[in-house]
């Protein structure tokens, strides 16, 4: 990796771009040997507040930080661009059909995946944080036909964050005692944190807690409801812990990664998801490419279920935008 990169980010004056911001220009995205040049994307309409978060940047005198260039036209912000953060998207409105939210953003990430492909650097790739975001980043992958399949990827590292913390809770363990706990699917209230091969202190966690009712009933529709649950108990929706998911996704991305962790890519087939459908799959890590981890077999009724309607909903998903001529 080269010791400077640029990094794009759009909606960067929004609540979970203010908070991913300053962690990526400290060093905690990309690593601590990496300097970042940053090209942040709003709209004309926000950019009073985004100089704002630039004159913050600049009084944080952050040593990897090489600098920083505002503005609202995507060719701009995109240019040369190694890695692209999409943060900025339309959230679901009261009243607002699904449909409707996946052609407001499907327009947004067509354009940008457009300029992704026409603009940025030779080795570019994707991230998308913003929601819906396998199908926002299934409709830019398909935006962008000079580019390679594997270099888009979304965010399901916040929901196994989440995972990860309820299961210590539960157990009564730190953090670091927890593993294996892997989300597969849409990053939705389909999605699946498979608990069945996760780990606590070494032993299977449905052995340290034989509770398969609080699984099912508790453990699931939580992680699955959390980021509604969050919205409700502070009027807004996630952001530090989003920003904190893609602050973690971008370092598993970019550092040999041994242990699984979850991200969303382009199925080429595996466990029998649609290939090119953007699905969360356990993945590692290796010089520097990452790679869907073979062989997880899911054998209890309930894991197959939840699989299915997950895989299910992004077909869904899929098909709607298709209809939307937002992708072929």
């Amino acid at each position: 990796m080269s010791n400077v990169i640029n990094l794009a980010v759009t909606g960067a004056a929004g609540q979970i771009g203010y908070q991913f911001l300053f962690r990526a220009a400290s060093g905690q995205a990309f690593g601590a040997d990496t300097k970042i040049r940053l090209q942040l994307l709003e709209l004309p309409q926000t950019m009073d507040v985004l100089k704002g978060v630039v004159m913050e940047l600049e009084d944080c005198a952050f040593p990897l930080l090489q600098g920083v260039q505002i503005t609202s036209d995507p060719k701009i912000a995109f240019k040369d661009a190694n890695w692209s953060v999409l943060i900025g998207a339309v959230p679901r409105k009261t009243g607002m059909e699904r449909s409707d939210l996946l052609k407001i953003n499907g327009a947004i990430f067509t354009a940008q995946g457009r300029a992704i492909n026409d603009y940025a650097a030779p080795n570019a790739r994707v991230f998308v944080v913003g929601n819906p975001c396998n199908t926002n980043a299934l409709i830019a992958m398909n935006n962008a036909p000079d580019m390679s399949q594997d270099r888009f990827f979304a965010m399901t590292m916040l929901d196994q964050n989440r995972a990860q913390t309820q299961l210590a809770i539960k157990a009564g363990v730190g953090i670091d005692q927890v593993k294996n706990i892997i989300v597969w699917g849409n990053h939705s209230a389909t999605q699946f944190p498979d608990y069945f091969h996760a780990t606590i202190a070494g032993k299977p966690a449905t052995e340290v807690i034989a509770d398969q009712a609080w699984f099912s009933d508790y453990f699931l529709p939580t992680i699955q409801q959390r980021g509604a649950a969050v919205i409700k108990a502070r009027g807004l929706s996630s952001a530090a812990s989003a920003a904190n998911g893609a602050i973690d996704s971008l370092y598993a991305l970019t550092h040999d990664a041994k242990a699984p962790y979850s991200v969303c890519m382009a199925s080429k087939g595996e466990y029998g998801v649609d290939e090119g459908l953007i699905f969360s799959f356990p993945c590692i890590t290796e010089a520097g490419q990452c790679q869907i981890v073979k062989g997880v077999t899911h054998t209890d009724a309930l894991a197959k279920e939840k699989f299915q309607a997950t895989l299910n909903e992004l077909r869904a998903e899929r098909d709607a935008v298709r209809e939307l001529e937002l992708i072929k």
